[in-house]
């Protein structure tokens, strides 16, 4: 590993980076930020506000037992740990573990360690907590994934099982990978130390967010659809898995409905497994996360909350915001809008994409944003409601 250096971070966006220093933990200057979160609309009684700003392509996000927050980045090389020493949740300090990594934009956290999943392997740093100033090397946990890079980075996490949980997107826009290789659009899991790996789902195209229902244990993913079919279809997805082994569709169908042009002779839709709904097309999804703790309100606890990082190549951009849909016995009854306003639609242009989700201990949410470079806070006041 390249000898790690931190630095000192502004959060006014329009200031150079400043250089590095050997410093064994910086301040974060807390400056107001330049993001025009006042665009963002939420439901009445809610709140959101910057908790970190000039965190370079924030992404996945896990938190440590003592309570550091962990980031990941895809067009970065870099993973992050930020602190609320003064448990204000407002970041104050940041450190920057390790630059010199392949796309760790996948990140999670178990009895002290961190993993990270870049696009081949997985890493693990022990005792990292007590050591985010002098960061050990880190462990070989697993070498024998992919190493495409197309749809190569990774979303990991560790089931109620105390599995590891990582996906293996398909190595292209649409193909049928599993030919060559049955990794390709899966889901696989495995135990801590790498050992009895194995294919847990069939059929994904590319997942980088899930989740387990915290009652049922089952796992949730959202599922981005392919490109090149035109503006409106294929539908993107949130999935769930009832038990191992299940095919969602892809290369043969999207969206349980929709036959692909290339593929979709050789399978029915019938054979597979269809989503529970149905999304926008081409909105990215990435996290799901159902609620966790008791800030938000009673009626919150049959959502899963969906990043929808947003479209890249549609006529008109579509996503850009954290959707909701609302369950009643894993049966989908409504698809709306939580936040949105990181896309102005007038002129076409956003601040922000957002990209994986978190609740606090407290029953807050933290949503990580790429773009924008930052992570905000979303608080509930209890004088409003989220669903009539």
């Amino acid at each position: 590993m390249a000898m790690l250096s931190l630095l000192v971070y502004s959060s006014c966006k329009n200031e150079e980076k400043p250089t590095t220093t050997e410093e064994p933990l910086v301040e974060y200057d807390e400056v107001p930020s330049t993001l025009p979160i006042e665009r963002l609309k939420l439901p009445a009684g809610f709140k959101i506000e910057v908790y970190a700003d000039s965190i370079d392509g924030a992404r996945s996000m896990a938190m440590g037992e003592e309570g550091t927050l962990f980031v990941g980045t895809r067009n970065d090389e870099t993973v992050y740990a930020i602190q609320d020493l003064d448990k204000d949740y407002k970041a104050d300090h940041v450190t920057i573990l390790d630059s010199t990594l392949s796309v760790p934009n996948g990140i999670a956290f178990r009895k002290g360690s961190l993993y990270v999943a870049e696009v081949g392997r997985l890493l693990r740093y022990d005792s990292i907590e007590s050591r985010l100033g002098n960061p050990p090397e880190p462990v070989v946990v697993y070498d024998d994934y992919p190493n495409e890079f197309h749809h190569g980075w990774k979303y990991i996490a560790f089931g109620p099982d105390d599995k590891l949980y990582v996906p293996v997107g398909a190595p292209c826009n649409i193909c049928d990978s599993t030919s060559s290789d049955k990794r390709f659009a899966s889901i696989t899991r495995m135990d801590p130390d790498g050992s009895n790996r194995e294919i847990y789902a069939h059929g994904v195209r590319n997942t980088v967010g899930f989740t387990w229902h915290p009652e049922t244990e089952e796992l949730w993913f959202t599922d981005n659809g392919r490109d090149m079919m035109g503006d409106d279809i294929p539908p993107c997805e949130l999935n769930r898995v009832a038990e191992a082994g299940q095919h969602f569709g892809y290369p043969f169908c999207h969206g349980g409905t929709v036959k692909d042009p290339e593929f979709g002779d050789l399978r029915p839709c019938s054979d597979f497994v269809p989503p529970v709904q149905p999304l926008n097309a081409h909105v990215a999804p990435l996290a799901v996360k159902f609620k966790s703790g008791s800030m938000f309100p009673e009626n919150f606890n049959n959502v899963a909350l969906i990043a929808e990082h947003g479209s890249w190549n549609r006529s008109k951009k579509s996503g850009y915001r954290i959707s909701m849909v609302e369950l009643q016995d894993n049966k989908a009854v409504s698809y709306t809008t939580f936040i949105e306003g990181w896309l102005d639609e007038e002129s076409q242009e956003q601040f922000g994409r957002p990209v994986d989700l978190l609740f606090l201990k407290d029953g807050s949410l933290l949503i990580s944003d790429d773009y924008g470079d930052a992570i905000y806070r979303v608080t509930y006041d209890g004088m409003g409601t989220l669903i009539e």
